[in-house]
């Protein structure tokens, strides 16, 4: 959850912010005449995964202000070439529409990621959700601050502490129908009462933060741009996001920019759960 706080005095923080408020407007507005009818651009990749233009006019303006911004860090970003990416020990990483189907489906849950990654380690994170106007943001090492983009108002994380009652939140995406999922799910219920709660993109990442999911499993691929900016926030509230043999991800390290499989949780208590149940699940 998060509280009423006042405004950070971080330069980095008071640069990025309209600059993250600028590019969920655009956002938005592709949106909101994406689902109006009017002409649209949607076309495959090679991988045969959508980009629309919406990805690729957000990805433009930022891909420019973060050139402006800072000149020596490049940025690895999903729209942009980033074949140089080995020779970087610090980069920007960028997902300009974390959602795209989403998006397609008209669906608001769709998100924008940014983090700065050092020596292959998130260090600062932002996930912007142009729907709600609003932007999680922070420093691996503090806690992270909300921000309203049309209230113009400041929140800072503060501690949830569950009561023994509640059931465990489990995190899923739309699209998890394999039985894998099930099995996850099963093993905790046979300690806790279980409340799934299906959602796209980062926006779980944003809503484990505010404590509406406690454990997000994922047994299909990602790409590190999905990840970055939810492990980065994760961590720097005592949560986590390992690979399925329990390991932080790391970043810009690896011949792929390809994930395998990973388990999220927001706490240290719902960490000790995530884990065992990964134990009875047939990989």
């Amino acid at each position: 959850m998060f509280i009423t706080t006042q405004a950070p005095q971080d330069e980095q923080i008071l640069k990025l912010l309209p600059i993250l408020a600028n590019a969920s407007q655009i956002l938005l507005e592709e949106y909101q005449n994406y689902c109006a009818g009017r002409d649209f651009n949607i076309d495959e990749k090679e991988d045969h995964s959508p980009v629309t233009q919406a990805d690729l006019k957000v990805n433009r303006y930022l891909m420019g202000v973060l050139a402006e911004l800072t000149p020596d860090i490049p940025v690895l970003s999903e729209e942009s070439d980033y074949s140089d990416r080995h020779a970087w020990s610090k980069c920007w990483m960028l997902d300009p529409l974390d959602g795209t189907k989403e998006f397609i489906h008209e669906r608001d849950e769709f998100t924008i990621n940014l983090s700065l990654i050092d020596n292959h380690q998130t260090i600062f994170s932002i996930i912007a959700v142009p729907c709600e106007q609003v932007m999680y943001l922070g420093y691996l090492t503090e806690l992270p601050y909300k921000y309203s983009f049309s209230q113009k108002t400041w929140e800072r994380y503060s501690k949830y502490k569950a009561t023994e009652s509640d059931a465990i939140q489990i995190g899923l995406s739309h699209s998890s129908k394999n039985p894998k999922y099930q099995q996850y799910i099963d093993f905790i219920e046979q300690e806790n009462p279980v409340i799934r709660r299906e959602a796209g993109s980062a926006y779980k990442f944003c809503m484990m933060l505010e404590g509406e999911i406690d454990i997000y499993p994922r047994f299909h691929p990602t790409s590190e741009w999905d990840t970055s900016s939810g492990q980065g926030l994760l961590e720097s509230v005592g949560g986590g996001l390992v690979s399925l043999e329990g390991i932080p991800f790391t970043y810009n390290q690896r011949d792929t920019v390809l994930n395998a499989g990973f388990i999220a949780y927001r706490d240290k208590e719902n960490q000790e759960i995530a884990l065992e149940a990964l134990k009875n699940v047939s990989l």
